[in-house]
């Protein structure tokens, strides 16, 4: 295919990463495969981005942590890095507001590499009035896209009662676009087929399937850390190093927020739904 017709993406993922594992890492290299392999993308970039403590989710340690934790694990990656720009927000940002905010970057990066200050402001208009007209989502190859990064699990989510909204949902998907990378257990096309809303911005979810079956969790690697169990090879080497030096992971830490109504269901609670 012509290079031309071939559009430049950035995978962002945002999640708690409490900690980070090999299978978080491993989406980014599944979903590459994928959109690569397809000949209409290619991908120049994935970004990891924390919650911030705000988001106040049972046993979620301190961003400090997570966001070193993730550096560390991306230090042999050539494309993947850590933004700490969502973690560092003093109250809990949504997810599509991160995406907003990430696909600004991302045109200003794209903008500083024009060499005409009238080209710039041509281009940036054309990727601008392409994506988005304020009524509908439309999506045209003259410019970077960025698509969300995610597991089924996260997928399924959308469906959960006061913890997205559906404005979010609908911007999310039909204007950035979103990569769902299958667990066992999980039927992301089910999901989709079910949900009207995403059923709507079909074309614009892209599910990767995993022939490699990897079920490693952070939740499985916190209960194993406080049973004293060995996380190795479920981690990179240095995040196992990392924990062990911080003592991070125990029962005190499992129980941090357990009487705290989550950041997304407290906020939208009683707030009406489109």
């Amino acid at each position: 295919m012509d290079g031309q017709n071939i559009t430049k993406v950035v995978l962002l993922a945002c999640g708690s990463f409490n900690p980070i594992t090999n299978m978080h890492l491993r989406m980014f290299e599944l979903a590459r495969d994928y959109l690569e392999d397809t000949g209409q993308y290619r991908v120049v970039k994935g970004i990891i981005s924390p919650v911030g403590d705000a988001y106040k989710k049972k046993g979620l340690i301190e961003a400090c942590h997570r966001l070193e934790m993730a550096r560390l694990s991306t230090e042999n990656s050539d494309w993947i890095t850590v933004d700490s720009w969502e973690s560092l927000q003093p109250e809990w940002v949504e997810t599509c507001k991160v995406i907003r905010h990430h696909y600004d970057e991302m045109l200003a990066a794209e903008q500083n590499n024009d060499d005409v200050d009238t080209v710039k402001y041509a281009k940036k208009r054309r990727i601008e009035e392409n994506y988005f007209d304020g009524s509908s989502y439309h999506k045209r190859r003259d410019g970077p896209q960025l698509m969300l990064l995610c597991g089924a699990d996260v997928l399924e989510s959308f469906g959960v009662p006061k913890l997205w909204k559906q404005e979010d949902i609908a911007e999310i998907v039909g204007r950035y676009g979103l990569v769902c990378i299958s667990r066992s257990g999980n039927d992301p096309h089910k999901f989709i087929h079910q949900s009207d809303m995403l059923w709507k911005y079909r074309k614009s979810i892209h599910v990767v399937q995993e022939w490699v079956t990897n079920e490693i969790s952070a939740t499985h690697v916190r209960r194993s850390l406080r049973r004293g169990r060995s996380i190795r090879y479920l981690l990179p080497d240095n995040v196992v190093d990392y924990i062990r030096e911080h003592g991070l992971y125990s029962d005190e830490s499992e129980r941090k927020n357990a009487d705290v109504v989550l950041a997304p269901l407290e906020r939208y609670t009683g707030a009406s739904s489109s």
